[in-house]
This record gives C-alpha cells, sequence and structure tokens, in this order.
C-alpha cells in the first residue's frame, strides 16, 4: 500500500485548523482536494469526517480513524470504523491520508507516508473563529528533514502546491500521475 499525505497549511505557522473550522475558504483548494482523492480510499479522524458535508464524499471509501468503538457511520456500505492504525497496514490500495492533525502526526510516527501534497495558504486566516489553532508544525519538520520535492511549484489562488517523496522510496508512477494531473487540471 502506498500512503499518501494530503493537507492545507498556513504558510507561517503550519495552522490546518481553529478548533474544527478550516481558517479560509478557498473554493479551488476544496475542488483540489476532491480531484485528487475521487475514487480513492482516505483515512481521517472523526472530527474531519464530520465537517464532510452529509458526512461523506462521493466515489471514496472512507475510513474513520476513532477511539469510540461505537461511532456510527453515515454509509455502513462505504465508510468504516478504524480503532487502532495497525487495522489499515494490509491494505494494498493507496490510502489517503486527510487530516485532521492528530491523524496527520500519528502516521507520520508510526506508519510514514510515501507521499506528501503539501498545499500552503499564503493569505489570511480568518480572524472570527472561536477555537485553539490547530497546526502539523511537527509533521513539517519530519516532511523537510525526510522527503524532496519532485514537483514544480503549482500556484492557484493564493496556493502553492508541491509534491514530496520519501527519501529512498520507490513511488508508483500511476498514483504520481493521478496526484499531478488532478493538481494541474483545474
Amino acid at each position: 500500500m502506498t500512503k499518501i499525505a494530503i493537507w492545507c497549511r498556513h504558510h507561517n505557522d503550519n495552522i490546518i485548523g481553529i478548533g474544527p473550522k478550516i481558517p479560509w475558504h478557498i473554493s479551488s483548494d476544496f475542488r483540489r482536494f476532491r480531484r485528487i482523492t475521487d475514487g480513492m480510499n482516505i483515512v481521517c479522524g472523526q472530527t474531519t469526517y464530520e465537517s464532510f458535508p452529509n458526512r461523506t464524499l462521493p466515489n471514496r471509501k472512507i475510513y474513520v480513524l476513532t477511539f469510540d468503538e461505537n461511532y456510527i457511520v453515515s454509509d455502513t456500505k462505504n465508510h468504516f470504523v478504524v480503532n487502532d492504525i495497525s487495522q489499515l497496514a494490509d491494505m494494498e490500495e493507496p490510502l489517503y491520508i486527510c487530516g485532521g492533525a492528530s491523524i496527520y502526526k500519528l502516521f507520520m510516527q508510526k506508519m510514514s507516508p510515501e507521499i506528501i501534497v503539501d498545499s500552503c495558504y499564503m493569505g489570511e486566516i480568518a480572524s472570527d473563529l472561536d477555537g485553539k489553532p490547530v497546526d502539523i508544525t511537527e509533521c513539517i519538520e519530519k516532511m523537510n528533514k525526510k522527503y524532496v520535492q519532485i514537483s514544480p511549484d503549482y500556484d492557484e489562488d493564493n496556493i502553492i502546491t508541491t509534491i514530496r517523496i520519501k527519501k529512498g522510496e520507490f513511488i508508483p508512477q500511476e498514483i504520481l500521475k493521478h496526484i499531478t494531473f488532478a493538481i494541474i487540471n483545474h
């Protein structure tokens, strides 16, 4: 299984959220995320899952990583509760890691992704949100040490996206082609 982390962070401070909310609204960012993950298996935490419109994303299998063994998903045919990251270790298909911060940190520590789609929002964060800033600085520090950028910077609507791979890893070309195509074809 190839693991792909996909995130959008703020350029100054690696913030990905304020409380449970994304502190910017850029339609092209959501569309890019949807293009990259369309038809794929994604894993996310409970809070991220609950932020999806109607608790779903069409045409995807969603694995919800949660401590709650009794958690109920909205689509029992395509969404699955996972209580231990090791349950995902034997998946054969690529797995797209889609947040939140604790999920990114867990994967970066236990099951390092081979690919990171690193999107960096260059604008201002919404100032009217309540909650604690949520950052992935720990993940970015690891990315900067163990990953190499293999793509140019793709700039769309003040978001710069790059593709990075873990040093020394073999990456299936069809996955890289899919990601690149999804990023550049907006």
